[in-house]
């Protein structure tokens, strides 16, 4: 599958409505098909994932930002389902608590950086800090900051920090990726009644839900410029489908594991005196065998 249609080209100008169709499928017609090659991703992800561990090179930072009931939690579920426990993370950022906020902005996401040889996931991120905050903006005026820069100037401000911070992360070895979960508004208000009308889901539901609803132009406006300001060649955003959770998971999937292979991992290459360990230990074991049989020999003979 070709992915460059859900890239965001650096320095481009995009329309969420115009360039992106929530309910695309690409060739798949068939749920069962999707889940077939969402299986193969699944174990060639695991596969990445050990060798990124054993090779501490590179760490893999997973932005997901989505709009409620998107499918952000089924897909970090489904795609990291094969992925062993050691070697990834998942972080959700909800409002900031007061400690947060007595920092900057991008602290508490700095802290949840993963290390090098693991995955780390975001449910949502520092990006909220031109999203919600934006549509919101008596939330801005509770982040004790210093002064206002006038108009829009703050929004450029911060999307120039969040692009120098990302070329650092990637020029140091953290590759970021960033996903865009574009669910129509006439799917999210399906999910939206499911929760409302299924006793197991009551628990998804809030109703600040449906009052952030009400701004939905506000942040697909917010997030368009998000998109076409902070879309780099080093870090770009990948707006993918999600009227069809099945196919979401397929592509994030695939394209995890496609950036994963790009890097070329390798396992160690053991040098001449870890190799001579590695033998040494070996005819120390292969001695132990032969001893414990001779023994047993031993045993047996005495016996009869």
């Amino acid at each position: 599958m070709n992915y460059d249609a859900f890239i965001v080209p650096p320095g481009s100008k995009i329309s969420l409505k115009k360039n992106y169709d929530p309910a695309y499928k690409a060739d798949f017609n068939e749920k069962a098909d999707a889940a077939i090659k969402l299986q193969a991703d699944i174990e060639r992800l695991a596969n990445y994932q050990n060798i990124l561990y054993a090779q501490n090179t590179y760490a893999l930072l997973i932005i997901f930002q989505a709009m409620d009931a998107a499918g952000k939690d089924s897909t970090i579920k489904h795609v990291t389902s094969g992925v062993n426990p050691q070697g990834f993370q998942v972080f959700s950022f909800k409002g900031p608590s007061a400690e947060e906020l007595d920092h900057d902005y991008l602290w508490r996401t700095m802290k949840a950086l993963p290390e090098r040889g693991r995955i780390g996931i975001f449910n949502r991120s520092y990006y909220e800090e031109a999203l919600v905050v934006r549509v919101h903006p008596e939330m801005l005026r509770k982040q004790q900051l210093p002064h206002f820069p006038n108009g829009n100037k703050i929004w450029k401000q911060r999307f120039e920090e969040i692009n120098n911070f990302e070329k650092y992360l990637v020029d140091n070895g953290v590759i970021v990726l960033k996903f865009f979960l574009n669910v129509s508004k006439s799917e999210q208000k399906k999910r939206f009644l499911e929760r409302i009308e299924y006793p197991e889901k009551n628990w998804k539901f809030s109703d600040s839900d449906v009052k952030e609803r009400a701004f939905w132009d506000d942040y697909m406006n917010a997030y368009e410029e998000v998109f076409n300001k902070t879309s780099t060649k080093s870090a770009p955003w990948y707006i993918i489908p999600a009227d069809r959770k099945w196919f979401t998971r397929l592509v994030v999937a695939n394209i995890i594991c496609t950036k994963l292979e790009e890097l070329n991992l390798q396992y160690p290459i053991v040098s001449d005196e870890h190799r001579q360990q590695l033998l040494e230990a070996k005819r120390i074991l292969e001695q132990e065998d032969e001893q414990t049989t001779l023994t047993e020999k031993g045993k047996k003979n005495k016996l009869v």
